[in-house]
């Protein structure tokens, strides 16, 4: 079985085979400093994003098609099949927004809708036992993996979104990338008797986004941060495109209706709010289980913390939902126990825009062994 120290070996190879494919000028913007615990240089690291945004990197536009490859090479190190799948499939949804959109969005860019700015970033030095790691991301996809002492240590926040959530194909099937994330969310909610029921929906009504946000860390009494507060820059250079991002936030606010009661009633708390995996039954479990799956499943298996997940773990998992229960309504679900904070929402765009990100409040960017690295050898 392939291991969490065989995983980051192959990420290191592929990470240095990518930056030595680069010429002095790409490798300038693809590399970045050593993953640091209290270095403030760090912080670069640790900003993520999931709008049309510069994540920060090297994007695929800057490539030539080897160099490309290369690097989808070491993304594909950090996903399982189905995660790969999932992330090629949303970068190439941008073309089809584009066409939903009207080939009109710009976004203070050339193109706001735009396959090829998707953006890799390598931290410190691949291989060896010193800290590294490597960041990828564009809209609606975010990935996080750090390696301390040769071994995979960290793969949160992890993001995965989809827009359009659901889309034609021929012959009347239908391209939904994140369909089981949203399903089994739905079915579980569907199943509670109406006392949980009661105790798992907090609300009639959904959030405009998830409630945490691409907050570096996550703390008590987070709340939605609106669309035009997601940006890498504090604002676009453009006035107009500015103007229209904020319309275009605040119609989302104020089409989700939520009241100041509304955000602290869903708002994030350290103590989890819902319904206990504890207080569900066998079908339920099976349920929520499944549900765990959709996200722990991205990575790959040598990483993923779906085995630890036995009867006693499950018991400590809350599962929360806002929102409407039937298909094609704005909904929000969360799950949270020790480690573990996964948000979903499907709000957007007439309930056809989806986000999805699994967390480790406690060690999110593997900050927790950075600490004890620097301890053990500062």
């Amino acid at each position: 079985m392939t291991t969490r120290r065989q995983t980051a070996l192959e990420m290191a190879e592929a990470a240095s085979a990518w930056l030595g494919a680069l010429s002095a000028e790409q490798r300038a913007v693809a590399h970045g400093d050593v993953p640091d615990h209290d270095d403030p240089l760090d912080a670069e690291r640790r900003r993520w994003f999931y709008t049309p945004t510069d994540h920060g990197g090297l994007t695929v536009h800057e490539q030539r098609p080897a160099q490309q490859r290369a690097a989808m090479k070491l993304v594909a190190t950090g996903l399982s099949m189905a995660g790969y799948v999932t992330v090629a499939t949303t970068m190439g949804l941008e073309n089809v927004l584009d066409r939903v959109e009207g080939f009109v969005t710009r976004f203070d860019r050339e193109r706001g809708r735009d396959p090829g700015l998707y953006y890799l970033r390598v931290f410190g030095e691949p291989g060896g036992d010193a800290p590294w790691g490597w960041r990828f991301g564009g809209h609606h996809v975010s990935l996080n993996n750090l390696v301390v002492g040769g071994e995979l240590v960290a793969t949160t926040p992890c993001f995965m979104g989809a827009d359009p959530a659901s889309a034609p194909l021929l012959g009347g099937a239908v391209s939904r990338p994140l369909a089981r994330v949203e399903d089994l969310g739905r079915e579980l909610v569907r199943s509670l008797a109406p006392d949980l029921r009661a105790r798992a929906v907090l609300l009639d009504k959904a959030p405009s986004d998830f409630v945490t946000a691409n907050r570096t860390v996550v703390s008590e009494g987070d709340q939605v941060i609106p669309l035009a507060g997601i940006w890498r820059d504090e604002r676009f250079r453009d006035d107009t495109e500015q103007a229209t991002l904020q319309a275009l936030s605040d119609a989302i606010d104020e089409r989700a209706g939520l009241t100041p009661e509304d955000h602290r009633t869903v708002e994030y708390t350290t103590t989890p709010k819902g319904v206990a995996g504890a207080d569900l039954d066998g079908s339920q479990r099976e349920l929520l289980l499944a549900l765990l799956g959709t996200y722990f499943d991205r990575v790959p298996e040598s990483v993923s913390p779906l085995a630890a997940y036995d009867d006693r773990a499950l018991d400590g998992v809350h599962f929360a939902w806002a929102g409407a229960t039937e298909a094609g309504q704005p909904h929000y679900y969360r799950l949270q126990g020790p480690r573990l904070l996964i948000e979903w929402d499907n709000t957007q765009r007439g309930a056809n825009h989806a986000h999805s990100v699994w967390r480790d409040p406690e060690a999110d960017f593997g900050l927790d062994v950075l600490a004890r690295h620097r301890t053990r050898h500062h």
